[in-house]
C-alpha cells in the first residue's frame, strides 16, 4: 500500500475519476448486499422460529447478517475484476501489533476529545441505533464486543480500507486517498444514526477523522489486519464502556 499511484494517475483527474466511480460502486454494491441478505436472513429465521423480532437474537442476527452482505458485495467485486491485489492480508508482525495497540489509543483519544469538545460548545453527535438498542437491552453490548472484533470491524475496514482507498490510491497519493475513504466511511454512517440533520453530520465528521487514523494504519502497514483489529478492538472497548456505564457494573 505504500507505493506510488500509478503512473498514469499522478496529476491526472481522468484516472482519479474512474477510480472513484469504482469506489462508489462498490459501496452501492456491498449496501445491495447488506439489504438483500440481512432482508432475506433475518426472514429465514424469523419464519423458521429461530428468533423473535425486537430480542437480542433478532438484533445480532440482523447485524451480522448486514455485514455478510457487505461481505458479499465485496467478494463479488473482487471476484468479477480479478483483481486479487487490491486487499493486502496477512499476520501483523511485532510492529504491526505495535501499531494495533497505538492505533486504539488514539481512536479513544480522538473519540473522548471530540466528545469533550462538542459539550463544550454545547453540541452533540447523534446516537447510533446499536448504541440505542444497548440501553434497552445492556446484554447486547456484551455480544456486540465479539461481534465487533470478528465481524464489523474487518469487513468495515475491507470495505472502506482495503477496496475504497486501494482503488484511490492506484489514481492519487496516500493523505488524498486516506481522506477520501475516510469520507465515504463517515458519510455512509449517517444512515445508521438518529438525531438531527446537524447531529448527523456531526457524527459523520467524528466517523471520517476516525477513519484517517485507521487508513494511516493501512497505508502504513500494507496489512488489512491492522486496521480491521484495530477497528473491531475500539468498538469492543467502546461497547464494554456502554455496558459498565448502564449497568453500573463496577460501582
Amino acid at each position: 500500500m505504500s507505493e506510488s499511484p500509478e503512473s498514469e494517475g499522478v496529476g491526472t483527474f481522468g484516472p482519479a475519476l474512474y477510480r472513484l466511480t469504482q469506489a462508489v460502486a462498490v459501496v452501492l454494491a456491498a449496501f445491495a448486499g447488506a439489504v438483500a441478505v440481512a432482508g432475506g436472513g433475518i426472514g429465514v429465521l424469523i419464519s423458521g422460529g429461530i428468533v423473535e423480532p425486537e430480542t437480542i437474537g433478532y438484533h445480532l442476527a440482523l447485524t451480522v447478517l448486514q455485514f455478510v452482505g457487505f461481505g458479499v458485495g465485496i467478494v463479488g467485486y473482487v471476484a468479477i475484476t480479478d483483481d486479487r491485489e487490491l486487499i493486502s492480508y496477512r499476520l501483523p508482525t511485532r510492529f504491526g501489533w505495535g501499531l494495533i495497540g497505538v492505533g486504539i489509543v488514539v481512536l479513544l483519544i480522538v473519540q473522548f476529545a471530540f466528545g469533550f469538545v462538542l459539550s463544550e460548545f454545547g453540541l452533540e453527535a447523534g446516537e447510533n441505533q446499536v448504541v440505542l438498542i444497548g440501553r434497552e437491552n445492556p446484554q447486547f453490548f456484551l455480544y456486540m464486543i465479539l461481534v465487533s472484533i470478528l465481524v464489523v470491524g474487518p469487513v468495515e475496514e475491507l470495505l472502506f480500507r482495503g477496496v475504497v482507498q486501494g482503488l484511490l490510491r492506484r489514481a492519487v497519493s496516500a493523505w488524498p486517498a486516506i481522506v477520501l475513504a475516510a469520507a465515504f466511511f463517515g458519510l455512509v454512517h449517517v444512515w445508521a444514526v438518529q438525531g438531527t440533520i446537524g447531529q448527523q453530520l456531526v457524527y459523520a465528521v467524528v466517523a471520517t477523522v476516525l477513519g484517517i487514523v485507521l487508513g494511516y494504519l493501512y497505508e502504513r502497514t500494507g496489512n488489512i489486519v491492522v486496521p480491521g483489529l484495530a477497528h473491531g478492538l475500539y468498538n469492543a472497548v467502546l461497547f464494554a464502556i456502554q455496558y459498565v456505564a448502564v449497568t453500573r457494573a463496577f460501582i
